[in-house]
């Protein structure tokens, strides 16, 4: 069983409208530094089958990646599984509607309030009115099986829970487990120790929305308040994890576009690699 990495940017990727700071300009001037919003499928090649997690609003291009890397071009994924209701994560349930791929009966899961609210609010409830969707509830602690021997357990984290709860996602495979956690407010609001979470994980993919508290100013927006925007920054989970660095397979992913560990040549991304943690990249795949 296959892990590929579709997407690794905070919701707006990079470049992020608007904006023209450094990893702005450089993506926006090189297609090579573009990043997408964070995005995950697990494959099953030999089965022809795969899952997504997150449906995000790179879909169209990460749908192509997915199917030219396996060769399941015209494979529509089997289920799609959601963290939450943040518009990095979800609008690319769009292109499963009649106007564009119009599917039939895929299962999407979701928490009970992101299920009521796809199944209650256009234009998500006509995706759910034709059928292209079957939105599925999961609950925190309670694992799904993606096939014989491969189980997804959702689990609460906090965040901002504007519309619907927040989930990260463990992930058994036949030959190694996979933490995900794209968003979380702080690891301290966090019921469970992050660090015991990682430990009992064979590989794990964190928030790393922002390097340090310097990054938005850095960027030229100093008016952002991280207040509002909290994530914990990668200093503090590298500090949090540095004990076991060395056992478990952690990676960074969703970059907000302000992030200087974007570019690989910066002091940030030295940093990152000299404590033996790592960068995801797009595209990039785990055997799990």
């Amino acid at each position: 069983m296959r892990l590929q990495v579709l997407g690794t940017a905070q919701d707006a990727g990079v470049p992020q409208p608007n904006c023209y700071c450094g990893n702005c300009t450089r993506a926006i001037e090189n297609p090579a530094w573009k990043r997408r919003a964070a995005s995950l499928a697990v494959v099953l090649p030999e089965e022809g089958q795969w899952h997504l997690f997150d449906a995000s609003p790179d879909f169209k291009e990460q749908l192509v990646m997915l199917q030219r890397t396996f060769g399941l071009e015209g494979q529509v994924m089997d289920s799609i599984w959601l963290t939450h209701a943040h518009i990095g994560h979800y609008p690319g349930l769009m292109y499963l509607g009649k106007e564009a791929m119009s599917t039939a009966g895929v299962p999407v899961f979701a928490g009970r309030k992101m299920k009521e609210m796809l199944e209650t609010n256009v234009p998500w409830r006509q995706l759910t009115d034709l059928g292209n969707i079957t939105v599925q509830e999961i609950t925190d602690g309670k694992p799904g099986q993606l096939a014989d021997g491969v189980t997804v357990t959702p689990f609460d984290v906090p965040h901002r829970n504007e519309y619907s709860e927040t989930f990260g996602f463990r992930i058994e495979g036949p030959n190694k487990s996979v933490l995900y956690i794209p968003d979380i407010d702080s690891w301290d609001e966090w019921t469970v120790d992050v660090l015991d979470a990682c430990r009992e994980a064979d590989i794990c993919l964190l928030d790393a929305t922002f390097f340090s508290a310097g990054d938005l100013a850095d960027s030229g927006r100093s008016d952002r308040d991280l207040r509002d925007i909290p994530h914990p920054f990668i200093t503090e989970t590298i500090r949090r994890l540095q004990a076991i660095a060395g056992e478990t397979d952690i990676y960074f992913t969703h970059f907000n576009h302000s992030n200087p560990v974007l570019d690989p040549d910066s002091e940030a991304r030295k940093f990152v690699e000299a404590n033996g943690f790592r960068v995801a990249e797009e595209g990039m795949v785990l055997v799990i």
